[in-house]
């Protein structure tokens, strides 16, 4: 065997395989492996989850290109208003969730669990796993694919925090008190994205600089989103 080949097979391995290891070991590690062949049936209700996030996503690239038109400013320039309106596209996605979550059975841990697996993992594929096959079994090695690597992790952790502010926003018996951090942390989901990417515009931050605070972000999104539901989960 040529050494070119040997060298193309053992590029990249660990941008290739991580994308996937953490999303199977979420499955198998938490509450969702206990249900596979049980009345829940966990697989496919995150097919199910799947399959919502590609019509979300259809129904949002139709509705951008319909009413967002390519912004055509100067080089250089940020077009703040357009970016933001974009943003605002993404509420959809909390209607997604929103809507996988109400559709199954079983306790809140369960349905949030199976509706962020099957967005994440859908999110993944159609986003991440053709250039990961593609260019990460290449022959020189680029550090962009273990970025990519670690941008699949934090948003698989992005999706979970989202289900779950999500299922709380939309309890009936939500206390009054945790109607605004809930709030607050629904409009940091939806605007993360944007957010980030006016951060990096306007400091002119490298990518591993920007992936730092992306991970930093959502961490802090995590904590306080899992604080509240631990306090409402023993409240009631």
């Amino acid at each position: 065997m040529e050494m070119s080949q040997i060298e193309r097979r053992s590029a990249n391995p660990p941008a290739t395989l991580g994308n996937h290891v953490q999303t199977i070991l979420v499955y198998r590690c938490v509450s969702l492996y206990p249900y596979y062949r049980s009345e829940y049936n966990a697989f496919w209700r995150c097919v199910q989850a799947g399959a919502t996030y590609l019509f979300v996503q259809l129904c949002k690239m139709l509705f951008l290109a319909t009413f967002f038109p390519t912004w055509e400013g100067g080089a250089g320039v940020y077009d703040f208003v357009g970016e933001f309106m974009k943003a605002t596209v993404d509420l959809a996605d909390l209607l997604g969730l929103h809507l996988v979550m109400s559709r199954n059975a079983g306790k809140g841990e369960y349905k949030i669990m199976v509706a962020a697996m099957g967005w994440a993992t859908a999110e993944l594929v159609m986003s991440r796993c053709i250039p990961l096959w593609v260019g990460a079994r290449g022959i020189e090695f680029d550090w962009k694919y273990i970025q990519m690597s670690f941008d699949s992790n934090i948003s698989l952790v992005h999706y979970i925090v989202m289900a779950a502010v999500v299922w709380m926003f939309t309890r009936y018996d939500l206390p009054k008190s945790f109607r605004l951090p809930v709030t607050v942390l629904l409009g940091l989901c939806v605007y993360k994205a944007f957010l980030m990417e006016l951060f990096v515009h306007v400091f002119l931050l490298g990518s591993w600089t920007a992936l730092l605070v992306k991970a930093v972000l959502t961490g802090s999104i995590s904590l306080c989103s899992l604080f509240l539901f631990v306090t409402l989960v023993h409240s009631n």
